[in-house]
């Protein structure tokens, strides 16, 4: 059967113990709806346990226009090699520690940049979610990021109700309805068939098809 969200809170809280620090990521394709299930993922933790939860999310970490564009990368900008993976793992890092707060950039998506230091991660944060693609990506730099988790949830979506969210997002963005349907369909779900492809199980598998 798959958990709602308020099973997914009781099995982090029980896992995570007493731990001074317990890292979950949530990962999943892009329009799987990570940026939503995370913040109430992260609701439902602070409702039993006030002031306990905050989230990182990987989108933060896209390399700017400035650094993609002399690399040729702003098509296909999303794609796994236009994140800095390094410093996500960094900061990690720092967050695993506990002993200090931490900075974390947090992505504006209308503005198509990152906003450094948008958010403030503190010690008193011991629940920490993280929501990205790549997560669980096993190709490239991205394994490196797995020993630091605590707990991995997956979040699936079929292919057909991602590519309606991904052009409906495009849409949104101002994007006419060719413009949006190439985008999703040439862009979007390429990358959302290597993560379904390349990601390595996880501790639970969250499907969603509505």
């Amino acid at each position: 059967m798959n958990p709602n969200i308020h099973e997914v809170a009781e099995r982090v809280l029980e896992a995570a113990g007493e731990r001074r620090r317990f890292i979950v990521a949530l990962a999943g394709p892009p329009a799987a709806g990570k940026s939503f299930l995370s913040g109430w993922l992260c609701r439902e933790l602070n409702a039993r346990e006030p002031g306990s939860a905050a989230v990182v999310p990987m989108d933060g970490y896209h390399y700017d226009n400035a650094v993609l564009e002399p690399r040729g990368l702003v098509p296909v900008k999303g794609a796994p090699e236009t994140f800095d993976c390094d410093g996500l793992r960094h900061d990690l890092e720092r967050i695993r520690r506990a002993d200090r707060p931490v900075a974390v950039p947090v992505f504006d998506r209308p503005l198509d940049l990152a906003r450094a230091g948008g958010r403030l991660i503190t010690p008193e944060h011991r629940l920490v979610i993280v929501e990205g693609n790549y997560l669980l990506l096993d190709e490239g730099p991205w394994p490196a990021l797995r020993p630091l988790f605590d707990m991995t949830l997956f979040l699936d979506v079929p292919d057909e109700l991602l590519e309606a969210r991904l052009i409906q997002r495009w849409r949104e963005m101002g994007q006419d309805p060719a413009g949006a349907i190439e985008r999703a369909r040439h862009k979007d779900m390429l990358n959302a068939r290597l993560i379904k492809a390349a990601s390595v199980a996880a501790d639970l598998h969250w499907a969603a098809d509505d």
